[in-house]
């Protein structure tokens, strides 16, 4: 086994090479505690996780990994009657209920879900924007309740305008946040009724308007792989394969993680998995075998799960050894 020196990540080699893992967090060792915290209804440790952390994007991935949870919802909102001017009850379980909420609904296409499921999956959303706006009021500078309800305004159809207004809190608060910035460009997507011209105008303004070196270089990828994905078999490659895509993808990626300020903390590794499927469909073997190499065999879901939702590694070992040719 080898282990990659400051993120005490252990990595599997067979044959003298990487065998792709998918890793369901950033590496931070905190996810793993928070999960087991939520799990066993144990407020005082998952308190005392959250609140060593300062409000930001870190803090952001441990409030959804205990969000995540299956079970919180059996117990958090005693925590909010008994600390009801505290946050970050409120917050845990606002998070929970947007995440419950999606377990009902499923990610079925909208066809395929029942009257009763999106009943379900409503109720759950009303209760957590309850929730996230009380812990907004309590805590004003947060940016995790101003993330949380533009997640719910999507499921709740609130409308381009007030998701816009949701996500100008956030970034107000934490503006190069790439969580709130994830969920705007998903919220101007064809599919939730923006479009291809939005999405992709929202990606570069949000890219290049930041300091070279952040994450959001991220955005720009994955707008060129959500209109890959809006797209028949034949013309989805064709759409890919222009060269104005592949020049997109690279000063994109020379704006983020091949800026000398780019640093390998949060969600960095999501961002080298997004840019390797995108220089990958892009037939551009050169960025796609950089990517791959930075990874190391470390697979984040997203966005590996739109090419196999069971098996993201399997997508991710099939376009690596596609680039290596």
């Amino acid at each position: 086994m080898a282990v990659l020196r400051g993120w005490g990540l252990t990595l599997g080699r067979r044959a003298g090479r990487f065998v792709p893992r998918v890793q369901k967090d950033s590496g931070d060792p905190d996810v793993a505690r928070v999960r087991k915290a939520a799990a066993s209804a144990d407020w005082d440790t998952l308190r005392d996780v959250l609140e060593a952390r300062s409000e930001s994007e870190d803090r952001t991935e441990l409030v959804r990994a205990a969000g995540d949870t299956a079970g919180v919802e059996k117990w958090i909102d005693r925590v909010v009657d008994a600390e009801p001017e505290a946050a970050l009850p409120r917050l845990v379980a606002g998070f929970r209920y947007v995440s419950w909420g999606w377990e009902a609904r499923t990610g079925a296409r909208a066809s395929h879900v029942s009257r009763d499921q999106f009943k379900v999956f409503h109720t759950r959303l009303r209760t957590a924007e309850q929730h996230l706006y009380e812990a907004a009021e309590r805590e004003p500078s947060w940016t995790s309740p101003w993330l949380g309800l533009q997640m719910t305004g999507r499921g709740l159809q609130v409308g381009q305008a007030t998701a816009r207004r949701r996500f100008e809190a956030a970034v107000r608060r934490d503006p190069f946040h790439l969580g709130a910035h994830q969920q705007q460009l998903q919220q101007v997507c064809d599919k939730w009724s923006g479009s291809h011209g939005e999405m992709h105008a929202f990606a570069r303004e949000s890219a290049f308007g930041a300091p070279g070196g952040t994450l959001l270089g991220q955005l720009v990828a994955m707008a060129h792989i959500e209109q890959w994905l809006s797209l028949d078999s034949g013309p989805d490659t064709s759409y890919m394969r222009q060269p104005a895509v592949t020049a997109s993808l690279r000063e994109a990626a020379d704006h983020s993680f091949r800026h000398p300020d780019f640093v390998r903390s949060g969600a960095w590794l999501q961002v080298l998995n997004t840019f390797a499927m995108a220089f990958a469909l892009a037939g551009d073997h050169g960025g796609a075998r950089e990517c791959f190499d930075a990874t190391e065999g470390r697979v984040t879901e997203s966005p590996w799960h739109y090419l196999n939702g069971s098996d993201p590694a399997a997508a991710y070992r099939e376009l690596r050894s596609a680039a290596r040719r």
